[in-house]
């Protein structure tokens, strides 16, 4: 007969230990979620995330850095002017660098207006640019006669190969999982916010407290 007390203080110890994962959900902070929830809506506000930025800074470094040696090969064959007459007004597939140099301007506008301004989440643009310009390059190469005019027959070809192949991995492997990986923390923290304020409905003030009213003697 005396067990009966204290089976029922295990009892009771049972059910408090089983409840810290209710304290746990209770402790949650709703200001926290929603400070991070301002986060993320004010990375959506700013239109463009950081990497998606850097991708479209690397974009035009790509061009800036294949018209550079353009330029610099222009002049090295005998001045601007000159070459840039017989390279652009007189093309020639099989000795010219100026399509080269148009291939950086179609990557350019194609993947600037893909995924700076028209924020495309897929890599099909980027596919196709990288595939064209290592088409291009290949039969370029192949075809014409650039190895036989010394060093930037070689190094304009190779630069603008890798740095397309270079934009093709920063997309796929860095900008979207990257992104889409911001995308689920928001959710998830949408979610616990939604799940915060129903769980803690608001502070309760001084007026809606109240005592019971005193039982009759008794009763």
């Amino acid at each position: 007969m005396n067990r009966v007390p204290g089976d029922t203080e295990n009892a009771h110890s049972s059910s408090v230990e089983s409840c810290p994962s209710l304290r746990d959900v209770h402790s949650i902070n709703p200001t926290q979620l929603m400070a991070r929830i301002d986060s993320y809506d004010g990375r959506e506000k700013k239109g463009i995330s950081d990497v998606r930025r850097t991708f479209c800074l690397f974009v035009t470094f790509d061009l800036l850095f294949i018209t550079l040696l353009w330029i610099i090969e222009l002049n090295v064959k005998g001045g601007i002017e000159t070459t840039l007459e017989k390279e652009v007004l007189q093309y020639d597939y099989s000795s010219s660098y100026f399509d080269i140099f148009l291939l950086a301007v179609f990557r350019f506008k194609v993947l600037i207006l893909a995924y700076a301004m028209c924020r495309l989440r897929h890599w099909w643009a980027i596919a196709f640019t990288t595939a064209v310009t290592s088409a291009f390059l290949l039969a370029k190469v192949i075809i014409s006669q650039l190895f036989s005019q010394g060093a930037f027959g070689y190094v304009l070809p190779i630069i603008s190969f890798i740095l397309a192949w270079i934009e093709t991995w920063f997309l796929d492997f860095k900008v979207l999982p990257q992104e889409a990986e911001e995308e689920n923390r928001f959710l998830i923290a949408q979610d616990a916010s939604e799940r915060a304020a129903f769980l803690h409905p608001g502070v309760l003030s001084d007026g809606q407290f109240y005592s019971p009213p005193e039982s009759v003697a008794g009763s």
